[in-house]
């Protein structure tokens, strides 16, 4: 495109005094001698050197530009080089229409982050948008460096509001969206970024896939309760391996292991997940986060709960297999499907038949005469005090409901808590169904169906629920927003 089909955006005077300096050179590297550097850069480039008096840029003439870009990591890539580039990039460009006059660098920032998010991008915006700003327009060394999706298009109509110029290499010069030809160049950068995302996701995680299958490598992350790291060898790559990485693997913790092997034992005998974190709790045995406090920062270090333990219980990693991706979200769950290692890759704390048969233990046994308890009206029934749905409960041959208000049986007893809410199933249908007569008449249509179901059927029909206290019951709508 020719300089004279450029947009050009009318822009508003400013205070010359308030010029943003550029950022200081690294304190790295030494400044070279005044006027040798470019005389040397110009012989290097084949140029004949011309005479000058002073080497000393004009900042008071041409457009100011204010640079932009970035680095998605800071351990993978080289901030230095990176950024560099980028800037030669931005000063080729605007190179005979003005001045660089402030830099800002991202390292670090996912490109998917909005600017106002981005530590360095918002302090761009808030330099321009700020009262004395002298910033003209924004050059940025690369366009899949600084946006990705509908980036562009929200920058570029904040640019327009404040009356600045969007600079990019793409477009060799301001980008002007009323242009057909720029407005065509745009939408391919901008599924073009897009594309390089995916792309490069969609490696990553086949990658990741393969080396949990076939290699069986350690991927990453905490290692379970139990295991610990230790050294698995160099790099299978040989460059990274020249650099000195290794791998890892997951090898038993002498200190914790015993504890998951007593886990799956005391699971296989029968006991409860609550029993087991109970004895746990009373044992004084650490729970992961005091075990290992350095990578559960994040966790509270107090006792162990049912989830910590059904979580352990649930892991296939105890078998000696590796796995990776078995709680994908988001992109990750539709790009990989979960991934198992083809065989053993770390020793097993607990036999691959002990650990199916853990799994198949639920905490619903069958009654005396042999049947399956079931509860009707569980998920129905709701506490008045607390809130909380009650907990189903069998109790001499019944089914019961009852609410602890928050106890539970990893807990000792004797704590202070309302009295626990206590109520037979029978005895609430039968005062249930005088209420909703006309709702259970039509499911009495159903045999075959026992009492207690077609009242938990009505119930859900007519989307009511049991609210219970010490008082009694009562029935209410379920809030559909």
């Amino acid at each position: 495109m020719n300089r004279s089909e450029r947009a050009v955006i009318t822009r508003r005077p400013r205070h010359p005094s308030s010029v943003i300096p550029p950022h200081p050179p690294s304190p790295q590297v030494a400044a070279p001698l005044a006027g040798t550097a470019d005389l040397l850069a110009q012989w290097m480039n084949g140029k004949k050197p011309a005479t000058t008096t002073s080497t000393r840029p004009d900042h008071g003439s041409g457009l100011r530009f204010a640079f932009y870009g970035r680095t998605s990591t800071v351990r993978h890539q080289d901030r230095v080089s990176s950024q560099g580039w980028q800037r030669d990039m931005a000063d080729e460009l605007v190179a005979g229409h003005g001045q660089v006059v402030a830099a800002y660098f991202d390292a670090g920032t996912s490109r998917r982050i909005p600017w106002r998010q981005r530590p360095q991008a918002a302090q761009l915006m808030a330099a321009v948008s700020g009262p004395g700003s002298v910033i003209d327009a924004i050059v940025v060394g690369e366009y899949e460096r600084a946006f990705t999706g509908t980036q562009f298009t929200t920058l570029y109509t904040w640019c327009t509001r404040h009356g600045i110029q969007l600079w990019l290499p793409e477009t060799e010069g301001p980008v002007d969206l009323a242009n057909r030809d720029h407005r065509a160049l745009l939408s391919l950068l901008a599924t073009q970024s897009q594309r390089e995302v995916l792309r490069a996701r969609h490696r990553v995680l086949a990658a990741m896939h393969n080396q949990a299958t076939q290699q069986g490598r350690y991927l990453g992350g905490r290692p379970p309760y139990g295991y610990q790291l230790v050294d698995a060898g160099p790099h299978p790559n040989p460059a990274d391996a020249r650099w000195g990485r290794r791998l890892q693997r997951l090898a038993p913790d002498p200190r914790t292991a015993p504890h998951v092997a007593w886990m799956f034992r005391q699971r296989l005998a029968g006991h409860s997940v609550a029993s087991i974190a109970r004895h746990l709790n009373e044992r004084g045995i650490p729970c992961p986060s005091s075990a290992d406090p350095d990578r559960n920062r994040h966790r509270t270090r107090g006792a162990w709960t049912l989830r910590t333990v059904a979580v352990i219980l649930a892991n296939p990693r105890y078998t000696g297999r590796q796995t990776w991706n078995r709680r994908a979200t988001g992109s990750e769950a539709s790009a990989s499907t979960p991934a198992l290692s083809a065989k053993a890759a770390h020793p097993a704390l607990v036999t691959e038949q002990d650990f199916i048969a853990a799994q198949q233990i639920r905490a619903a046994r069958t009654a005396s005469d042999g049947r399956a308890r079931r509860f009707a009206l569980a998920g129905l029934i709701h506490c008045g005090v607390c809130d909380r749905r009650l907990d189903s409960h069998w109790n001499h041959g019944r089914p019961t409901y009852r609410c602890r208000h928050g106890h539970t049986s990893t807990q000792r007893a004797g704590q202070e808590r309302p009295k626990t809410l206590y109520i037979r199933e029978d005895h609430l249908i039968d005062q249930i169904d005088i209420r909703l007569e006309e709702q259970v008449s039509a499911a009495k249509l159903e045999p075959d169906r026992t009492r207690s179901t077609r009242v938990a059927t009505a119930l859900r029909d007519s989307r009511l629920f049991i609210i219970y206290d010490s008082a009694g019951w009562r029935l209410e709508e379920i809030d559909s927003s």
